[in-house]
C-alpha cells in the first residue's frame, strides 16, 4: 500500500487561523489514494523563526510554497520560501530557502537557511511517497491519543491482603501505550489467611472536572500542603488586586460553590502592593513554603516578588506571611529598573536551584522586545537573590508565540520525570484563542544556564485545536494528585471570541516513547469501567 506526505500552508482567516498559524508547514497523510488525514489535528507543525532586529524587536515570519524531499542520506527534507508575516519578501532571505530535516516526521532538526540551489536540486514538490510504516506510525503520533481499553485478569491468585492490594488493570491507547489503573473493589468479607475462592467486582475510575470550574481566574495553580488542598491564581474578577487563597479537604472541594476565598496579601500603597498581582505559585524552597508573585506599585510595572509562611503560620492566614521580597541580581539591584518582570518559577534539580521568569522591554512601544525567558541560579536559602547572571532561555520567535502583535513568552512551570526536566511555558495572545503551551525540556543532570542543554519544540503542546470548546489554552501549573497521576492546571476561555479567562484540569498522559500529551479530553481517556474477577486465596 502507498502512503504520501504532503506539506501545505493554510489559508489566513483574521478571526480564527490568523498569519502567524496559518504561515506554518502543515502535513497530512493518505495511504493507497484514501482519504488524507491531517497531522495535528490541521494545526501547524514546523514554524519559521523570526528575526531579531538591530534595536532588539522581533520580525515576525511565515513559509511560502512548502515543499518536501529525499534527501541523499536518507532522510526527509521540507523546505519553504522565508517570507515577512504580512505576506511581503524577506530581504534578508533572497535567494535562500528554509530546510528542516527529519528521519521520522515526528522529530525535526532546527532549521537552517541555505541557498535555494543547494535544495533545489533536489526537486520539492509538495507531495512525497515515503515508506507505509514510517507514514503510520507519524501519522499514529500526530493524531489524537484515545482510550482503547481496560484489561484485568478473569482469575487472581493472591496469597495477602498486601499482595492483593497492589493489582491494577492495564490501561490502553490508541498510540500502543498503557498505564496501570486503580480498581475501587467491592469487597465481600474475605479472609485472605484462609484459603478459598471468591466472585468480586470493582470500578476503575479516572478523575475528571468540568470546563469551566471556576470564570474570571487566571494562572491557576493547585498545591497539597499539610493534608490540604489549596488554589491560587489572578483575580480577574477583582481587578487583579490582592492575592486569594482556597482551601479544601480534596481538589474538588477548591471549586464547589461555597469555597471561601481569603484574602492573603491586599491592596496596600504603605508597601507598594497596588496592582497587577499576577501569577502567583507556589513552591517549596529549602523546606521553606513561598509564594513568588509579580506585583506593581502606585506606577505601573510588575516585578517579581517572593513571600514565606512564617513557621507554624497557616496558609490562609494572612499574619502568617512575611512581608514580600523584592527578587535582586546578585549584586543586590533588583532584576530591572526599566522593564517589567513577572512569571517567576522555581525548579531544583541535581544541579541546583533555579529560577525562571519573563522579562519584557519597552511593552507597548515599536521597541517592544515581546516577553522573553531567562533562567539563572539561587540559593534555595535566598531564593529571592540571584547568583549568577541571568541567562536568555527563549523568546518568542515563532509565529504560534508571535502572533497577530502578541509577543509572548511567559508562564514557565516545570515537572520531572525519568531524569528530564519539562518546562511548559506560554505564547500568543493570554486572553485570547491564540493562547499555547510550548515545551522546554533538559536532562536533570545539566547545567540548567547552559542553553545547549535544553530543546525548545518547534510545534506547541496545547492549543486551541487540542480540546474542543476550549480556547486559548495556558499560563499551566502541574501538581500530582491522590492516585498518583499527574495532572495540568490552565486557563482558557470558553468561546474564540471569549477573553474570560476560567480554569481546567485533566490528566497529562505519556506516550509510549515517554514524551508527555496535554491534549486528551476527559471524553477521550479511560470511562468508569466496571471489572470483574475470580480471587483465589492460595495458602
Amino acid at each position: 500500500m502507498a502512503a504520501k506526505i504532503r506539506v501545505y500552508t493554510r489559508e489566513v482567516d483574521p478571526a480564527g487561523y490568523p498569519e502567524g498559524l496559518a504561515g506554518a508547514v502543515h502535513f497530512a497523510c493518505s495511504f493507497d489514494g484514501g482519504e488524507e488525514r491531517p497531522f495535528n489535528r490541521g494545526y501547524g507543525i514546523l514554524f519559521a523563526a523570526g528575526r531579531v532586529a538591530e534595536d532588539n524587536t522581533i520580525l515576525p515570519v511565515r513559509v511560502k510554497d512548502p515543499g518536501i524531499f529525499l534527501m541523499k542520506d536518507g532522510s526527509i527534507g521540507i523546505c519553504g520560501e522565508r517570507i515577512l508575516e504580512d505576506g511581503a519578501a524577506d530581504e534578508a532571505a533572497s535567494g535562500k530557502l528554509l530546510l528542516w530535516k527529519t528521519r521520522d516526521l515526528i522529530r525535526f532538526e532546527e532549521e537552517q537557511l541555505l541557498p535555494a540551489e543547494e535544495i533545489l536540486c533536489y526537486r520539492p514538490a509538495d507531495t512525497l511517497e515515503v515508506d507505509q510504516t514510517l507514514a503510520e506510525r507519524a501519522c499514529r503520533y500526530w493524531s489524537p491519543i484515545v482510550c482503547t481499553g481496560v484489561t484485568f485478569p478473569e482469575t487472581i491468585r493472591v496469597s495477602s491482603a498486601e499482595e492483593f492490594g497492589g493489582l491494577q488493570a492495564r490501561i490502553t491507547y490508541s498510540d500502543g501505550s498503557a498505564r496501570p489503573g486503580r480498581i475501587r473493589w467491592e469487597m465481600p468479607q474475605i479472609k485472605f489467611d484462609i484459603p478459598g475462592e471468591y466472585e468480586i467486582s470493582g470500578r476503575l475510575t479516572q478523575k475528571r472536572y468540568r470546563f469551566p470550574l471556576a470564570e474570571g481566574y487566571g494562572d491557576p495553580v493547585i498545591f497539597p500542603w499539610e493534608g490540604k488542598w489549596y488554589f491560587i491564581s489572578t483575580n480577574d474578577n477583582l481587578n487583579d488586586i490582592g492575592i486569594y487563597v482556597r482551601e479544601a479537604d480534596e481538589v474538588a472541594g477548591l471549586f464547589a460553590e461555597d469555597a471561601v476565598q481569603h484574602l492573603i496579601l491586599p491592596f496596600d500603597p504603605a508597601r507598594s502592593l497596588e496592582q497587577t498581582f499576577w501569577a502567583p505559585e507556589f513552591h517549596v524552597i529549602g523546606g521553606e513554603l513561598y509564594i513568588l508573585f509579580a506585583v506593581s506599585g502606585h506606577v505601573w510595572g510588575p516585578q517579581c516578588h517572593m513571600m514565606k509562611l512564617k513557621k507554624g503560620g497557616r496558609i490562609t492566614d494572612a499574619g502568617s506571611w512575611e512581608d514580600p521580597v523584592r527578587v535582586l541580581r546578585a549584586d543586590g539591584k533588583p532584576l530591572t529598573e526599566d522593564a517589567i518582570t513577572l512569571d517567576m518559577t522555581y525548579i531544583k534539580v541535581q544541579t541546583g536551584s533555579y529560577v525562571i521568569w519573563s522579562y519584557r522591554e519597552h511593552i507597548g512601544t515599536p521597541q517592544d522586545t515581546g516577553s522573553m525567558l531567562y533562567i539563572a541560579t539561587v540559593d534555595e536559602r535566598e531564593p529571592w537573590k540571584l547568583t549568577g547572571t541571568p541567562v536568555l532561555l527563549t523568546r518568542p520567535l515563532y509565529g504560534w508565540e508571535n502572533v497577530s502583535g502578541t509577543i509572548n513568552n511567559e508562564g514557565p512551570y516545570a515537572f520531572i520525570r525519568d531524569g528530564i526536566v519539562h518546562v511548559t511555558y506560554s505564547g500568543g495572545a493570554a486572553n485570547g484563542y491564540t493562547y499555547a503551551v510550548g515545551l522546554l525540556t533538559a536532562r536533570v543532570d545539566a547545567d540548567l544556564t547552559d542553553l545547549t542543554s535544553w530543546t525548545k519544540s518547534v510545534t506547541p503542546v496545547l492549543t486551541y485545536y487540542s480540546v474542543k470548546g476550549e480556547y486559548g489554552p495556558g499560563h499551566n501549573a502541574f501538581y500530582t494528585d491522590e492516585d498518583g497521576e499527574l495532572m495540568i492546571s490552565y486557563h482558557a476561555e470558553t468561546a474564540i471570541d471569549s477573553h474570560l479567562r476560567c480554569d481546567g484540569i485533566r490528566r497529562v498522559h505519556f506516550r509510549s516513547d515517554g514524551t508527555p500529551y496535554f491534549g486528551m479530553s476527559a471524553a477521550e481517556d479511560v470511562q468508569d469501567t466496571e471489572v470483574h474477577t475470580r480471587l483465589t486465596v492460595a495458602p
